[in-house]
């Protein structure tokens, strides 16, 4: 999806799952409980019909973790939305790559079930209550992420920078331009 309201961009997903699980993904009850804990029927009014929503795995070639396809169309779920009518058949695709990392599974599945449950937006309310229900493992504990940000990192133009300052060249790890020289900490330019 989008921006997530904390300024990520969306990077497409270019991993590919090396076994494909031969059962369906499942809600866990406890992101479930959660979620039911911290929202309101007003700000998300899905939430009693989550249990009917089906959770299946998304093509291996997939470009993104996970997604929310509800079938109806986009003004008729607005307005089902305020008269807090049943969302119609609604699917939530998971990428077959979360399986091995339980973590990253429940942070992508709690994301997608906020959408189902009618918080559409990537603001700051669904970022926090998404870190809420399943927090987002740490690059060092997802050798998924690990590998989302190589792939991402093998795509960028720059490969490395120079600093002005002191001329000390490094080679690119992360996905933003820094903003010091790691050398002269001056700020980079």
């Amino acid at each position: 999806m989008g921006d997530s309201g904390r300024g990520r961009r969306y990077l497409p997903v270019a991993a590919k799952a090396h076994e494909i699980p031969n059962q369906p993904p499942s809600i866990p009850d406890d992101i479930l409980e959660k979620l039911v804990s911290l929202v309101t029927i007003e700000e998300a009014p899905f939430l009693l019909h989550l249990p009917k929503i089906q959770v299946e795995w998304l093509p291996n070639g997939a470009d993104r973790l996970g997604n929310t396809h509800f079938e109806s169309p986009p003004h008729e779920l607005e307005f089902r939305r305020k008269k807090r009518l049943p969302p119609g058949p609604t699917k939530i695709g998971l990428h077959p790559i979360l399986w091995k990392d339980e973590a990253l599974y429940r942070h992508t599945l709690a994301h997608e079930l906020l959408h189902a449950a009618g918080l559409i937006s990537h603001d700051t309310r669904h970022s926090e209550l998404v870190d809420a229900i399943a927090p987002s493992p740490k690059l060092v504990e997802s050798a998924v992420l690990r590998e989302i940000r190589e792939q991402a990192l093998a795509q960028q133009e720059v490969q490395s920078w120079t600093c002005k300052n002191c001329t000390f060249t490094w080679e690119r790890t992360t996905i933003r331009t820094p903003s010091r020289c790691p050398k002269c900490a001056r700020p980079f330019k």
